[in-house]
């Protein structure tokens, strides 16, 4: 109600599937005297206009959505300002994974100006939001706005010591409403430990690698388990892709750290498949334009060392990426839940891949 300023007679929407959190989430507008707007179906349907269809015809004040909807319908350039009138739409709402600064660019160019644009973040275990958006503060690009109420975040480092503008772990310092109190055929609380308190004593670690800024709000980039170490440095997953998915030929991309060699590994280097528009081929002028362009706007260590093209990413139910389960098909290692994900036969590509065993 207060974070995203719904109220009695508004008409939220979710994109979302029954599995999800944000399917709870959504329920939740029920208390808040809000009507939800459901449907069934691909949100590109008509290129993505079915969504502001929706919002003109029902009146929606609260488009929720996912920041891989956003780049989709920006990639295709979509103007639903100059196509739709979206008359009560006061906040867009999105969650899955980091909302690139281009994607704040376009929201307010091309979708409309004047609205509350909230990229959020929390779990599927906590039902809720740790950082996420606040009508009251600016939206800068880039940054979810602030913490949630009832929320101590902070950034840590190896140590545990907070941070600021640097890059570290997403910790909770002080017990919060939402958190649950154990897990399931647990019963000494061992397994709920480990997920959550092992790394920094009697405080809740998540597993989001972020940055505080300098006005105060967060800047997530990527699953801290997902980090790509190579020489030592760690670098954020979305770093990576913010670059690579700003090109027209990229539909999406995921990337990951491969032990190097694989013999004897001493090293990690960066490997990046990406999955091209409808009748594209990965060439070298392409390789080289992918690697010039993160090399231009971030560091040498993020360029990969091998770029390979694949028909399809795979993905959880809910359209999460799975770098990790990647990581693990890539150095033989057994799948964890590989029951969560929509599309696992697209696993199959990455192991047991000659390119990939070769330098």
């Amino acid at each position: 109600m207060l974070h995203s300023d719904v109220k009695p007679g508004d008409r939220v929407f979710y994109f979302t599937t029954l599995g999800w959190m944000m399917w709870n989430w959504l329920m939740s507008g029920l208390a808040a005297g809000a009507t939800l707007l459901l449907y069934d179906g691909s949100p590109f349907v008509n290129r993505g206009k079915i969504v502001f269809d929706f919002a003109d015809a029902e009146g929606m004040t609260h488009l929720g959505t996912s920041a891989k909807f956003i780049d989709a319908i920006a990639k295709i350039n979509l103007k639903p300002r100059e196509t739709h009138r979206l008359e009560r739409l006061r906040a867009i709402l999105s969650t899955g994974s980091p909302l690139i600064a281009e994607s704040y660019d376009y929201v307010y160019r091309e979708v409309k100006a004047d609205l509350c644009l909230s990229s959020i973040s929390g779990g599927t275990d906590i039902v809720s939001c740790f950082v996420l958006g606040n009508p009251m503060l600016p939206v800068w690009r880039g940054e979810i706005q602030c913490a949630g109420l009832g929320m101590r975040m902070e950034v840590y480092d190896e140590s545990g010591r907070p941070l600021q503008g640097e890059k570290g772990e997403l910790v909770c310092t002080r017990a919060f409403p939402c958190m649950p109190v154990g897990f399931w055929n647990d019963p000494d609380g061992s397994r709920y430990r480990a997920a959550y308190f092992e790394k920094y004593p009697n405080v809740w670690r998540h597993g989001d690698w972020c940055e505080v800024t300098a006005h105060g709000g967060m800047v997530i980039y990527g699953r801290s388990d997902a980090v790509l170490n190579p020489g030592g440095v760690r670098i954020g997953t979305a770093e990576i892709y913010r670059q690579v998915e700003q090109l027209e030929e990229v539909v999406e991309s995921l990337v990951i750290g491969q032990d190097w060699p694989p013999q004897a590994p001493t090293d990690v280097r960066v490997v990046l498949f990406v999955k091209l528009g409808e009748g594209l081929t990965l060439d070298e002028a392409l390789i080289g334009r992918i690697k010039a362009r993160i090399r231009a706007n971030t560091t040498p260590r993020h360029v990969p060392d091998k770029v390979l093209q694949v028909a399809d990413i795979p993905r959880t139910k809910s359209g999460k990426i799975v770098e990790l389960a990647v990581r693990d098909v890539v150095h033989g290692r057994p799948i964890k839940n590989q029951e969560a994900l929509a599309n696992p036969e697209a696993l199959a590509f990455f192991g047991n891949r000659p390119e990939l065993a070769s330098g």
